[in-house]
């Protein structure tokens, strides 16, 4: 198993097909882009991806971005195929983005996870995040 961080010169048709399946575990009703589209220049996000003989089987992304108040990053995205949760694959993935966020020397990382994904939080929390006393507002973008 090794993690690694995934460029847009990998992208190939089995790997954008194994992403989108696992993908679908995480939230099957969202409608998603192609990965092209994520790792194109400008876009500021990094993939990591866990691979097992050479099937990608956990993905977790980055999204940096550099504001007034700082440089932050956003997790975003992070499964791991239900054959193979509970090996610490999870935490593997958030700490090579830990780690990618360090070298680029951000201020904070933020990220957003749903009250009932109790392992997701406790793997968070051990991770050293903790819960912000903030709101979370969503508008969805009508479409023209």
């Amino acid at each position: 198993m090794t993690i690694e961080i995934l460029h847009k010169y990998d992208l190939n048709d089995q790997i954008q097909e194994e992403i989108q399946n696992l993908y679908k575990q995480l939230n099957d009703k969202n409608i998603q882009r192609p990965l092209h589209q994520i790792l194109q220049d400008g876009n500021h996000v990094i993939l990591a991806a866990c691979k097992e003989e050479d099937n990608i089987i956990g993905i977790a992304l980055l999204v940096t971005y550099k504001v007034i108040s700082g440089y932050r990053g956003l997790v975003e995205d992070v499964v791991v195929d239900a054959e193979h949760r509970g090996k610490g694959i999870g935490r593997k993935l958030m700490e090579k983005l830990l780690k990618e966020a360090e070298h680029l020397n951000m201020d904070e990382i933020l990220l957003f996870s749903g009250h009932h994904r109790t392992p997701a939080i406790k793997l968070y929390k051990s991770l050293g995040f903790t819960l912000r006393e903030s709101g979370v507002y969503n508008l969805k973008v009508p479409k023209s």
